[in-house]
């Protein structure tokens, strides 16, 4: 029986790594088009290589999300070859750290640029010519997922700009959701929280392009680099498992994806606090050990130890 996406295409950023790479491979396997966009040309391409043979096409760009100029260009050209497609992944992410009052004006526009911008660019270039595809044809169905994180729904303290940049794509992509179906029963989206994934987005800072160059990190922005790489390395569900779970969402048209459930019970005592016009909770309330740790090395005292032993 032949699969039912088999010949459809789907456009993924950051497809060189991580979530994007495992949703290109589960997409070939299903016998999807592929576009490929990254900003690291290497990745970009033993990705395009490792898929080329088992798709029946493929276009691999290297890409900057966040450059309007360049993602008009590259969607232009899918429509050109490949027409509207039928999944978009905006997927293309960053991590950066440290108390958000040392986060420079580089910084702010890097970590916006990719994280959010991206998707921005994304939603508003490929939408339209989605919708265009389902008023032509009423069998015709699509879908979009923006990748945000359950940093989008928490307020961890130490990642403001992270922080900033996963809620406004969580708030873009329920208000896309919204709109498209005032619209269209054709189209839909989803939103991707993940938690702590084992994938290169701790290391996003090689890409970080030389005119947004962050100058030397603050001691906020170290600790929180480290606590991200352990928290990321020691994470026991793959970017396999998560590309999983999100095809299924676009199957049976699930709005949230979650890689940690459990990470809900800190999202619920947030809107609780909301609800009640609270302060915000402890958000080491469950691990006080942690938050002292942290502390501790914020304010100097033993700091060096306090980073090693550091986890979130």
């Amino acid at each position: 029986m032949l699969d039912p996406w088999s010949g459809r295409t789907a456009v993924i950023t950051g497809a060189g790594s991580g979530f994007g790479l495992e949703l290109a491979r589960l997409c070939a396997a299903r016998g999807m088009r592929l576009v490929l966009v990254d900003v690291q040309d290497d990745a970009l391409q033993r990705a395009a290589q490792e898929l080329q043979p088992q798709v029946p096409a493929l276009l691999a760009r290297r890409v900057d999300v966040a450059d309007a100029a360049q993602m008009e260009a590259l969607a232009a050209e899918v429509h050109a070859h490949l027409g509207a497609p039928h999944l978009v992944f905006n997927n293309a992410g960053v991590a950066a750290g440290g108390l958000v009052w040392e986060n420079t004006v580089a910084d702010w526009q890097w970590v916006l640029g990719v994280n959010l911008w991206g998707v921005i660019h994304g939603v508003r270039l490929f939408t339209p010519m989605m919708l265009q595809a389902a008023r032509a044809d009423p069998t015709w169905r699509g879908h979009i997922v923006n990748t945000a994180s359950m940093a989008g729904l928490l307020t961890p303290p130490n990642m403001g700009v992270y922080n900033v940049s996963k809620h406004a794509v969580v708030a873009l992509t329920e208000t896309l959701y919204q709109d498209l179906r005032l619209v269209t029963d054709q189209v839909s989206a989803s939103v991707l929280c993940p938690y702590f994934v084992p994938t290169g987005i701790a290391h996003s800072e090689r890409n970080r392009p030389a005119a947004l160059a962050g100058g030397a990190p603050t001691r906020s922005q170290l600790i929180g680099q480290a606590m991200s790489q352990k928290a990321v390395a020691s994470g026991k569900v793959s970017a396999a498992d998560v590309a999983r779970a999100v095809l299924d969402a676009v199957e049976h048209d699930r709005f949230y994806i979650y890689s940690h459930p459990h990470a809900l019970d800190g999202v619920r005592e947030r809107l609780q606090a909301i609800v009640a016009g609270t302060n915000p909770p402890d958000p080491f309330a469950e691990r006080p050990e942690v938050g002292a740790q942290l502390r501790a090395a914020l304010r100097g005292m033993d700091g060096v130890d306090a980073l090693n032993r550091a986890s979130p």
